[in-house]
């Protein structure tokens, strides 16, 4: 196969990933976005070679929520298909607004988006940590009939709670023909506030494995089939990355996921993400969507806890109102019953995140390392 040279540019070189990008789609080279330079010092990356196959666009880093890296091979076909069947389901291209990292999925996707829309994208600072304030200025520079913008939960939050006292960050957010959410569950109660204000806030599923959001509000894009296999969400499409596929086409993912009469996608949570308390098992991720529900609740992170008797039991740490814990563990085992219900609570400064934005779950689970 035929050999193409691999371009690395740190995730701080915006306009340079750009550039590389729009020859990488052209088949001219590969791009790898390293992790952000630090006054001026180059980031080691390690384990890459000078030259890739030419069905190589883009060598992305995906960590996952454990922390643990792995190197995806995605290919020009797999990244257009991708940012075409976005376009369609929108049906317009527009201007995109930067708001993660370029050296994950997402954060790229906006800039492919970009590209084949021939249409500058507004690029925020995401070496500072993410203000709304900062967010409504820079959605003011957005000059295009059809303004879109993909974020992370976490930022989502951030700006439910200036917006619910910031009528002007409410007629900003408005204005977006879509604001994409991914990467982890969302409350139902952060979408119910933007719902009813005609706010378009867009739950999108996918990884880098699948060139990013190929699941819109539990919708599959053009292009894409799902199925379930043994409860595991199944994916095939021309936006897989390169060689995750099984015999059949399929990518089966780590997430459980149901599909209802109108043939929509309900992911249930992760497959690892599954305990197993007293010989009932229980999903973290649902514990997680429960209790972020409750009012006064900002952020949460369920996790596993060693129990002697129990085996596992759950454990919560939550940013928000001190007083809402009671009733969080309540709501917790109201809705999901005694295997859900967490033994230990903990209400912290902020979530440990990793740089993508995800839950540290290594880190989360290191608060409750005490065991129980």
């Amino acid at each position: 196969m035929n050999q193409i040279p691999l371009r690395v540019i740190p995730a701080n070189d915006v306009l340079g990933a750009l550039l590389a990008l729009t020859d990488a789609l052209e088949g001219k080279c590969a791009v790898f976005i390293s992790p952000r330079e630090i006054n001026g010092e180059k980031v080691k990356v390690e384990g890459l070679t000078e030259f890739v196959d030419s069905n190589t666009a883009l060598i992305v880093e995906s960590s996952g929520s454990t922390g643990i890296p792995k190197r995806i091979s995605i290919s020009a076909k797999a990244l257009i298909a991708s940012a075409k069947a976005t376009e369609e389901h929108f049906g317009t291209k527009g201007q995109w607004l930067l708001t993660l990292p370029i050296n994950y999925i997402a954060g790229i996707q906006v800039l492919v988006r970009s590209i084949l829309a021939d249409v500058q994208p507004i690029v925020m600072n995401t070496a500072v940590p993410f203000t709304p304030e900062a967010f409504a200025l820079s959605s003011t520079m957005l000059t295009a009939d059809a303004k879109f913008t993909s974020v992370v939960p976490t930022q989502l939050v951030r700006l439910q709670q200036l917006a619910s006292q910031d009528p002007f960050l409410v007629k900003l957010l408005q204005r977006f023909t879509a604001i994409l959410v991914g990467g982890q569950a969302t409350s139902p109660e952060v979408l119910s506030f933007f719902g009813e204000r005609n706010i378009n806030v867009v739950e999108s599923y996918g990884m880098a494995e699948t060139s990013g959001g190929c699941v819109y509000d539990g919708k599959a894009l053009s292009g894409v089939d799902i199925k379930l296999d043994d409860g595991r969400v199944a994916i095939k499409g021309a936006m897989l990355a390169n060689d995750v596929a099984s015999e059949d086409g399929y990518l089966v993912t780590q997430d459980i996921g149901e599909i209802d009469d109108q043939g929509l996608l309900r992911i249930l949570g992760r497959a690892d993400r599954v305990m197993i308390s007293g010989g009932l098992k229980m999903s973290l991720d649902q514990v997680e969507a429960v209790a972020g529900s409750v009012p006064g609740v900002v952020e949460v992170g369920a996790t596993a806890v060693s129990s002697t008797e129990w085996g596992e039991r759950v454990g919560i740490a939550y940013v928000g109102s001190p007083e809402v814990a009671d009733f969080m563990a309540g709501a917790v085992f109201e809705q999901l019953g005694i295997a859900a219900k967490p033994i230990r609570v903990i209400r912290v400064d902020r979530l440990p995140r990793l740089s993508n934005g995800k839950t540290d779950l290594v880190s989360l689970r290191q608060l409750f390392s005490e065991g129980i």
